[in-house]
């Protein structure tokens, strides 16, 4: 399967909130491995709205030969603007039509996207979702830690519950609601992100790609060794860390 990706920034009220909006057009019939990243996105795919939950696995989807899938992606801890009153750990794993969660206003949203080009569609579903801000602002509490967490060496959830004036209990059920993961799990998969980002390919000369320096991804990340870095990767890709990288 060959794809084209890009992203760009998102505009308006949601950009704080938004890592990009972004457009990957397929070439091919094939099967997409979609691995976990902490986020969540709202998409429009063969002429649907879909939520896609943070995912707490790999998971495989099946693509179409010209197929075109927009989406716009919200950080860990402000996926509110998308899913309202809805926990996250409602929507983890799975992918559920839009109108499940808006209703009618789902409907309206789909109608207003026809005839749309793809990058035209990206930027009114960030509008949409930045006119929500007002009703369903981000759990700037749950975004706090997910930034503290999203370090090679991050600090303990007790230390931050201290520093943030919450009991550890109640900070560990903000942040599952908020994000669809405890803090353990978010804390791996984002370090699980972080690995994928610094090893992914830079610009070389056309023919030289470098591998990767495991060793120094791994020490740099905050893994105990290169071999626990690879546990990692494959328990949250399906794939050892090379495979993945190439297949990116």
């Amino acid at each position: 399967m060959a794809a084209q990706y890009e992203e760009r920034a998102a505009q308006g009220p949601l950009g704080p909130w938004s890592p990009c909006v972004w457009v990957r057009r397929v070439s091919g019939a094939g099967v997409a491995r979609i691995v976990p990243d902490a986020c969540t996105d709202l998409l429009w795919r063969r002429g649907a709205l879909e939520v896609a939950g943070p995912d707490t696995a790999h998971r495989d989807v099946p693509v179409a030969p010209g197929e075109v899938i927009v989406g716009v992606r919200l950080r860990p801890g402000a996926a509110r603007p998308l899913l309202g009153e809805t926990p996250a750990t409602d929507v983890a794993d799975a992918q559920p039509d839009l109108r499940e969660l808006w209703g009618e206003a789902a409907l309206r949203l789909s109608d207003s996207l026809l005839g749309r080009e793809p990058w035209q569609v990206a930027g009114t579903l960030a509008d949409a979702l930045g006119k929500r801000l007002g009703a369903f602002g981000p759990d700037r509490v749950a975004i706090r830690v997910a930034d503290a967490l999203d370090r090679p060496r991050p600090p303990a959830i007790s230390r931050l519950a201290w520093e943030l004036g919450y009991s550890e209990r109640h900070l560990r059920r903000r942040v599952q609601a908020a994000t669809g993961y405890g803090p353990k799990t978010l804390e791996q998969i984002l370090r699980f992100r972080r690995t994928l980002e610094a090893a992914a390919p830079v610009a070389n000369p056309p023919g030289f790609r470098p591998l990767p320096d495991w060793s120094r991804i791994a020490a740099e990340q905050g893994y105990a060794d290169q071999a626990h870095l690879s546990r990692q990767v494959r328990r949250w890709s399906g794939r050892a860390p090379s495979t993945l990288v190439q297949a990116a």
